[in-house]
């Protein structure tokens, strides 16, 4: 077969490809059906309620699932199999997998202050999908791979996305460009003025979104600024949308003090039952333990796993659970691992705790590291603390490895296991007032400037008597 046939069909497999995008009416090349759409985010969907829990309030995840289902009602593709959840997690972010799988997190709704900028979140995630960007994402990068190849459609781009375990979470990691970012806000501004909520409130989840980011830390989840790319005239963009609308914005719904009251009691912040650091020892109240990583390293609780970074950079530990009920079997699958091997292995107890441990040396990528893996029995679970970093600094960093893979033990301090988190609560403003002088009255956990950005008014600003403040205590 010479490279003019090739090329020909080459040519006649992509005009088959070729879909007409549902949201946008356009033509556009199309190489992921929407069976392998729903299919990869139903596994995406999976793979996040395994590691981060649900908000526990019922009625919280109804009031969300209801604005949201109004909204899938005005859009496109309303057959998808829709499905809104909110996370309980601290993170100021919100996602959407392909199919209709779509995330909010606990943290997004702390710091909103209208059903209408709730309904400018989710429209801007039910566009993504709508509009078929994952999809589009991935038939791209599968052209780009594949060149000239006859048989380019079925290339392992799909296969990596549409079939292999443990690829859900990746998705969420998938940047959109900054095409798909604006047209995913001009869906969700049709979306919310269908519904008839005020798009104005999509400027002002922007500016706060810009103002949150300076505060950014809390969560396991990355904040919305690693996930949606934010260009500083999104703003500017949304009021032209809205100076074009031909309707009157003031006609439209915002319902403020409904949302509020619906938001009031939910958990602000990390929830320090799911673990908490004091310094650099992590305490988890729930599980009863406490263990220390090493002195200046920087540190994250992430929904699968504890983990911690070497000032620089050359040195990895994290904590979590092994899937073997034992340690010797655990131990022996670590070990048992291509390319991993053993130089010493213990079964010695920690603290008291049955106990399962081995320094190793793997070779991955052509790369040659070396580290100590120690595996603890405790509360009906089998905990694996790893450390490593590369062979040739392995001797500078065995006794920390040491020490933070042996430090593991029963949590008893009595202010660490009582530890609760800090909730929401409503305020009405008995006469007019600025934040400064609200947090005097009525004092918050937080800083103030947060405490502004939560309640999307400015430091000096005067609110009105009567206006619902939310504090955090």
């Amino acid at each position: 077969m010479n490279v003019r046939t090739i090329a020909v069909l080459f040519l006649g497999a992509l005009t088959t490809a070729c879909a007409v995008n549902p949201a946008t009416g356009k033509r556009e090349l199309s190489l992921v059906s929407e069976s392998q759409e729903i299919a990869m985010g139903q596994e995406g969907a999976e793979e996040t309620l395994r590691s981060i829990p649900l908000v526990p309030d019922s009625a919280v995840q109804r009031y969300v699932r209801s604005v949201a289902m109004r909204l899938v009602g005005v859009a496109e593709r309303p057959n998808l199999p829709w499905t809104f959840h909110v996370l309980d997690d601290a993170a100021v972010n919100a996602f959407a997998y392909p199919g209709g799988f779509i995330f909010i997190t606990r943290g997004i709704l702390t710091h909103m202050n209208s059903e209408a900028e709730l309904a400018g979140v989710l429209g801007h995630e039910i566009g993504h999908v709508t509009a078929r960007h994952t999809a589009s994402q991935i038939s791209k990068a599968q052209l780009f791979t594949a060149g000239l190849v006859v048989g380019s459609v079925v290339s392992s781009t799909v296969a990596q996305f549409a079939g292999t375990a443990g690829t859900g979470l990746g998705l969420l990691f998938m940047k959109f460009g900054r095409d798909a970012e604006y047209q995913a806000d001009e869906l969700g501004f049709r979306y919310m003025t269908r519904d008839r909520y005020d798009p104005r409130a999509m400027s002002t989840m922007f500016t706060m979104l810009q103002r949150q980011s300076a505060f950014s830390g809390y969560g396991k989840l990355p904040e919305w600024q690693s996930t949606h790319p934010d260009p500083e005239n999104r703003v500017a963009k949304n009021d032209e949308r809205v100076g074009a609308f031909p309707g009157d914005p003031d006609t439209l719904r915002t319902i403020r003090d409904g949302f509020l009251h619906a938001m009031d009691g939910l958990i602000f912040g990390e929830d320090p039952r799911q673990g908490f650091f004091d310094g650099a020892t992590f305490n988890h109240p729930d599980l009863k333990f406490t263990m220390r990583f090493p002195e200046g390293w920087a540190t994250r609780n992430q929904p699968d796993a504890v983990v911690a970074s070497s000032p620089e950079g050359d040195a990895v530990g994290a904590l979590n659970f092994a899937a073997e009920s034992s340690t010797r079997t655990a131990l022996a699958a670590f070990l048992g691992q291509s390319g991993v091997q053993t130089v010493r292995q213990t079964t010695s107890a920690v603290n008291g705790l049955p106990g399962a441990a081995a320094e190793f040396v793997a070779v991955i990528d052509q790369n040659r590291l070396q580290g100590m893996v120690q595996f603890i029995e405790y509360g009906g679970r089998v905990y694996r603390l790893l450390g490593y970093t590369g062979a040739s600094t392995f001797g500078r960093y065995r006794n920390v490895l040491s020490q933070y893979t042996t430090s593991f033990s029963r949590l008893t301090d009595r202010a660490a296991l009582d530890r609760q988190p800090v909730h929401l609560s409503l305020v009405t403003l008995p006469r007019s007032m600025t934040i400064e002088a609200f947090n005097q009255a009525y004092p918050s956990t937080i800083e103030i400037e947060r405490l502004a950005i939560i309640n999307g008014v400015q430091l000096g600003e005067t609110m009105p008597g009567g206006r619902l403040v939310k504090r955090v205590r």
